[in-house]
């Protein structure tokens, strides 16, 4: 039908409003917007063969998120427009004049799911804080907040969008867990209570992603549409690439499709006829199942499914509120028109039957030519027209003050026709404007660009190019402690993958002097710019350069010296900053760790303290970031700890008892721990030194997988499998041989997620040579003989 391409990022969401009118997309690029039919946006798209049948253009750009917009819900009547993001953040916006109403900040992670009770008295949304919270809709307030479904479920999944039943009484919630975390469902909450006791079991991975049919179903089609004669069909996606279908009056699903995608289930839409699903994955593909009315047997239209809605009892408070907008847009429509025909207050408007004046000539060989003549501007003796009229502002809070904020209403439901130019008489209340601008694109008239009182060049150059680069003064390290003081003269910064481009920050004691920033390529100047505050910290990588001040800021530029991010303010000054690639992690003087993609302008987690694993004899030696965006913070203690996103947690990488996990990282957690002394006369139990070993090696496995560092991984790997040959551990050396063989046949009703390589190495290619030690152990001789012809036989089947 049509394809939008006036996008900055990839699209994680899109959601059509119930009227069908308009189309909400939410984007990696942090903007929520709003597509409208243009009517002549049909045609041939631009550098393409592909052919519009309808064209969308943008009708309302909506910021607000600072990250990732991860889901998208229409309320009922398209009352509101709810948006989540990877900012835990909940943003509520109007849906007749798309302004935001409010922001709901009480989720502790990532926000991934939300949708509306179709009775129009809650919101629900679902975090990676292992919650679900349901909001009220007439304060905003929270109702309740589940979290026993999900205190073990895994946060690795990218979604986590549940769905709410057409007859209010249920949601369905993702990414659940029983049996201690041992099963993957999808939890079922009741409303009112708010608790799950019911399960949807059978999927063999994490719930992605659940979706209503938007009809309620009869039991029995031959009685009426009571509480008790009613049921529901919900769609499941999985990570385990399948989807399943489940009609509530039924123990088992429908319908369980496998093997349609190849890569797991990222959203799912129904039909508003309710016959048709439509489901997209992670490979690119989308997939439309097709159902008719004897397969989803007991349909009901959507007419008798708001007629039992109406037994909540539940009535919009802002009902009364759109009403009276309602007249107030109908009466200044009734004003224009007069004013548009002739009446003493409108802009006066030449008769239709008015000749157009125009100047007719005649070219040389006997064409005649019609210059039309402009129209100049209206005249300034009009009244200008009318503004249309503003309700008093509807103020909706929370009783809670941190999630609280006051918003106004717009008073017309169709607010993005061109604005009516206002005169100084009318309206010279500049605040007034910019409370209920509309974010239009405006014209502003610009005479010319500063030059800074130099003479316009005529050819391409540099900020600072012209300028020859002068020798620095005494060079002191801006690594030093947050609020130490600024240094004096100025560092030298080795930046991007070139030794000739370098970096140069220039501090000055003289508090009326800024800070200079230099970017030097060879010995000329790239760019300059002047920085409000001292210095303390700079990085510079061949995508970007971040400079962190004294106040807590951190400014971000490219290569080229353009803004890469806006300004980001920490909670206190800087007391760490690496960079690698487009990854930054920032540590505060109070105990913070930040890290960003910066390239992708996205937090890679929300902060976090690190203060808990410090105290007065242990504090920070260092901190490696690697190319991957993982990072290590190595401890005084001899610790090596890293943040773990989908746990939530510290985990240890180098503890002093394990000597260390990688070699990069053995010299400094070595010379940390001092040495040993002699513990040969301390008493060790019979084990000691196998259990020792082996968890070091275990801990080298993971931490190589963490770090990205294949190398290391292999070397790891064979000194495991040699351990374990010598040792004679057969059940331990059995389940590393079956991960890395895999399966070696499909087994009908069974989906495997088992992943033929780990950091780019075959994993097969990997077994060969643990099952070259193993055959050469005195104990492990015969399993490592039988799957070496085991995985011949497998080898020449493929082959």
């Amino acid at each position: 039908m049509g394809l939008i391409i006036q996008l900055s990022g990839p699209v994680l969401v899109v959601r059509w409003s119930h009227s069908g009118k308009w189309l909400a997309s939410g984007s990696d690029d942090t903007i929520v917007m709003i597509w409208d039919l243009d009517p002549h946006g049909g045609g041939r798209v631009f550098g393409s063969d592909e052919v519009n049948i309808e064209g969308w253009k943008a009708l309302k750009r909506l910021p607000g998120h600072e990250s990732d917009v991860t889901d998208l819900a229409w309320a009922p009547e398209d009352r509101y427009l709810a948006s989540v993001g990877l900012d835990s953040k909940v943003i509520i916006w109007s849906g007749y004049n798309l302004e935001p109403l409010i922001k709901l900040e009480k989720h502790q992670g990532f926000v991934k799911g939300v949708t509306w009770d179709p009775v129009g008295q809650f919101l629900a949304t679902q975090s990676d804080d292992k919650s679900v919270k349901v909001w009220r809709t007439t304060d905003w307030a929270l109702e309740a907040t589940i979290t026993k479904p999900f205190e073990d479920s895994p946060g690795s999944t990218f979604f986590r969008r549940l769905s709410w039943s057409p007859d209010g009484a249920h949601i369905t919630a993702s990414n659940a867990m029983n049996n201690n975390g041992y099963v993957f469902v999808a939890a079922v909450i009741e409303r009112t209570q708010w608790k799950s006791d019911i399960n949807l079991v059978g999927h063999e991975n994490t719930v992605e992603v659940a979706a209503y049919n938007p009809h309620i179903f009869l039991r029995n089609v031959a009685s009426p549409a009571t509480t008790s004669n009613i049921c529901s069909v919900v769609a499941l996606g999985a990570d385990d690439q399948s989807i399943s279908v489940w009609q509530t009056k039924h123990a088992r699903p429908l319908v369980v499709a496998r093997e349609v995608f190849e890569r797991p289930i990222m959203d799912l839409a129904w039909s508003w006829d309710g016959l048709k699903l439509y489901s997209c994955s992670s490979d690119g593909t989308v997939a439309v199942f097709d159902f008719d009315e004897h397969e989803l047997e007991g349909i009901v239209p959507h007419s008798v499914q708001g007629e039992y809605l109406k037994k909540f009892g539940f009535e919009s408070k802002n009902a009364e509120i759109r009403m009276e907008q309602q007249r107030e847009k109908e009466a200044y429509e009734r004003q224009q028109a007069a004013a548009i025909n002739g009446g003493t207050n409108g802009i006066a408007v030449p008769p239709l039957n008015a000749p157009a004046q125009q100047e007719v000539s005649f070219t040389k060989d006997g064409r005649r030519r019609i210059r039309p003549n402009l129209i100049g501007h209206l005249s300034s003796s009009g009244t200008a027209l009318m503004m249309p009229p503003v309700s008093a502002p509807v103020s909706i809070s929370s009783p809670s003050a941190e999630t609280t904020t006051t918003s106004t209403l717009a008073n017309t439901s169709q607010p993005f026709a061109s604005a009516p130019m206002l005169s100084a008489q009318t309206y010279d209340d500049s605040d007034f404007l910019k409370d209920h601008s509309m974010d239009l694109d405006m014209s502003v008239p610009i005479d010319s660009l500063g030059s800074g009182g130099s003479k316009v060049s005529l050819k391409a150059r540099t900020l600072g190019g012209d300028r020859k680069r002068e020798p620095l003064g005494p060079i002191r390290e801006l690594r030093a402690a947050a609020g130490s003081g600024s240094p004096q003269g100025g560092v030298l910064v080795e930046g991007s993958e070139k030794d000739l481009d370098t970096v140069e920050i220039r501090n000055s004691d003289n508090p009326e002097k800024p800070t200079e920033i230099n970017y030097f390529r060879k010995t000329e100047t790239n760019w300059l710019d002047y920085l409000p505050g001292a210095a303390t910290h700079v990085v510079a990588t061949s995508a970007f350069v971040a400079v962190a001040l004294e106040d807590g800021a951190i400014n971000f530029y490219t290569s080229t010296g353009r803004r890469a991010m806006a300004t980001i303010m920490l909670d206190s000054p800087c007391s760490h900053l690496e960079a690698t690639k487009a990854f930054l992690l920032a540590i505060s003087a109070t105990g913070m760790v930040y890290s960003w993609n910066v390239r992708a302008s996205t937090a890679l987690f929300p902060p976090v303290s690190v203060l808990s694993l410090l105290s007065d004899n242990v504090s920070i030696n260092s901190v490696q970031l690697r190319t991957n965006g993982s990072h290590l913070i190595i401890l005084s203690s001899g610790v090596a700890v890293s943040y773990e996103p989908g746990l939530m947690a510290w985990t240890r990488r180098g503890p002093s008892s394990a000597r260390g996990v990688l070699a990069n990282m053995e010299a400094t957690l070595t010379e940390l721990r001092g040495p040993d002394g002699d513990t040969s006369a301390i008493p060790r139990p019979q084990w000691w030194n196998s259990a020792l070993t082996l968890g070091h090696l275990e801990s080298r496995l993971a931490a190589a997988k963490l770090l990205d560092s294949p190398a290391e991984y292999k070397q790891a790997l064979l000194l495991y499998s040699k351990r374990l040959a010598d040792e004679g551990f057969r059940a331990k050396a059995e389940e590393l041989v079956r991960e890395l063989c895999g399966p070696l046949y499909w087994k009908p009703g069974r989906e495997e997620r088992w992943q033929p390589t780990v950091l780019s190495l075959n994993k097969r290619d990997l077994l060969k040579d643990v099952l070259g030690i193993f055959s050469r152990s005195k104990t492990l001789a015969k399993l490592g003989q039988d799957y070496q012809e085991l995985l011949k036989r497998a080898n020449e089947y493929d082959g």
